[in-house]
């Protein structure tokens, strides 16, 4: 591939990233005023079901997506999601690898959990990293204005 290949491909997940981040905005806000509960009605867990999932998808485009098309445009290709991930921290995309990492562990957590108990403590803890993870969307977004993206 050439450089203008990976700087389209790095525009591609940009706008996939975005289309993402707009669904876990809304469901973020719906279900911040429903707020943290021992118990959830079943349409407020149909709401906090949509919020976890669309958490999960915008980890998912960030880190396996955005992180390394970055790292195609930036040639620092290969290595494993540690190295990845140790780079975004170099390139200031994320304040420590450990914020990731939590991130990530609850993302596989809504991927695999299905006792019900379980999922009302996942939703909780989604309510409280949605925030963190919109704040590292916009970091990788400002971080990318600095690359000329061809038409």
């Amino acid at each position: 591939m050439k450089q203008k290949d990976y700087l389209l491909l790095l525009a591609e997940t940009l706008k996939q990233l975005d289309d993402a981040l707009h669904w876990l905005d809304r469901s973020y806000r719906q279900c911040a005023r429903i707020g943290r509960k021992a118990n959830y009605s079943p349409e407020e867990f149909d709401r906090f079901e949509a919020l976890t999932s669309r958490f999960a998808r915008v980890s998912d485009i960030l880190v396996q997506k955005v992180y390394r098309s970055i790292d195609m445009v930036e040639f620092e290709t290969g290595g494993s999601m540690l190295d990845m991930l140790h780079r975004a921290e170099k390139r200031g995309l994320i304040d420590t690898v450990d914020e990731i990492r939590t991130i990530r562990d609850l993302r596989n957590s809504i991927a695999h959990e299905y006792i019900q108990d379980s999922l009302v403590e996942i939703f909780q803890e989604t309510l409280r990293l949605t925030p963190t993870l919109m704040r590292l969307v916009e970091r990788a977004r400002r971080y990318c204005q600095k690359f000329e993206i061809p038409d």
